[in-house]
């Protein structure tokens, strides 16, 4: 079985942790465990996000006044390096001699005409306060959202991915046995210019939109999202909250979720599983076998 995993943030780093390199390989090797697992028996390909990881290279960037901030693809391939080397490190220990894994940063194409860029609402990077926000705004023009009185962040466009560039490449290396992490952090988005070139955006394309078009794109019989949650809830946040065991993509539709946390999984799930013979899960990191047997997260599949 072919299966495109893609780690959430907060299953690399959890809640409340300090972010030490130390922190994150020991969090990492405990991912790389479920994975080695599921690769015993399957092909799998690996996805993650980067949101905390962008965020501290855009921290450690402003502390540097000397030269204009660094663009956020250049942070953004930046991070996806660092996690694409613990992630296939950690995987290579977990696995066989003989089991080849190779990191990919992956370019994905978005619609210079998408609406995202006319309504930036994606928070990145550090909290300022209030002078330190006007003064952002009035040297880069940048678009910032206070989130609470006197801590403003900065906010891009997040445009829905359109074109993994390196599709083919990665193809290749799937069929040729070898397991590729590729597509982290939603991708490096890129569009092209006026004479046909590609260039970086200042954008972030969300992790789960990707990589579930990268298990479209890759044909895979199963889509998993991993992350520190049991499952998809119902209610969340009141006495009422109780997990969703099994769906299929249309009870989904009529069903409303966070935009922040959990909508996007649901979307990208039920985009993936609307195909029949296909499934999607989402639920813990340490669960994964069982999502995909069924016993365990919420399964999304149409209806036979």
């Amino acid at each position: 079985m072919r299966i495109v995993v893609a780690l959430g943030g907060n299953a690399l780093l959890k809640r409340g942790e300090p972010m030490t390199a130390e922190v994150q390989r020991s969090n990492v090797r405990h991912a790389a465990r479920a994975l080695a697992d599921l690769a015993r028996d399957h092909e799998i390909i690996v996805a993650h996000g980067n949101g905390p990881q962008v965020g501290l290279l855009a921290l450690q960037a402003a502390a540097y006044q000397d030269v204009e901030p660094y663009p956020l693809d250049i942070l953004g391939a930046e991070s996806v390096g660092m996690i694409g080397y613990l992630v296939e490190q950690e995987l290579v220990n977990a696995l066989p001699p003989e089991r080849n894994c190779a990191t990919l940063l992956t370019q994905i194409e978005v619609d210079r005409g998408d609406r995202a860029f006319l309504k930036p609402e994606k928070p990145i990077g550090p909290v300022y306060d209030d002078a330190a926000a006007e003064r952002l705004r009035s040297a880069h023009d940048w678009p910032l959202v206070e989130e609470k009185p006197g801590s403003w962040r900065r906010v891009v466009p997040s445009p829905a991915p359109k074109r993994i560039t390196q599709i083919e490449a990665i193809r290749l290396l799937v069929e040729g046995g070898v397991i590729v992490v590729c597509a982290g952090g939603g991708g490096i988005p890129v569009v092209r210019n006026d004479a046909g070139e590609m260039e970086g955006v200042e954008a972030v394309i969300d992790k789960d939109h990707a990589a579930g078009l990268l298990a479209r794109e890759l044909e895979a019989d199963a889509f998993l999202m991993l992350t520190d949650v049991e499952a998809v809830f119902l209610d969340w946040g009141t006495a009422e909250q109780r997990p969703l065991r099994r769906a299929t993509p249309d009870e989904l539709a009529r069903m409303q979720f966070p935009a922040g946390s959990m909508g996007p999984k649901v979307e990208a799930a039920s985009s993936f599983a609307a195909v029949p013979g296909r499934m999607a899960g989402i639920g813990r990191l340490e669960e994964a076998r069982a999502i995909l047997e069924g016993r365990s997260g919420t399964l999304v599949q149409r209806a036979s």
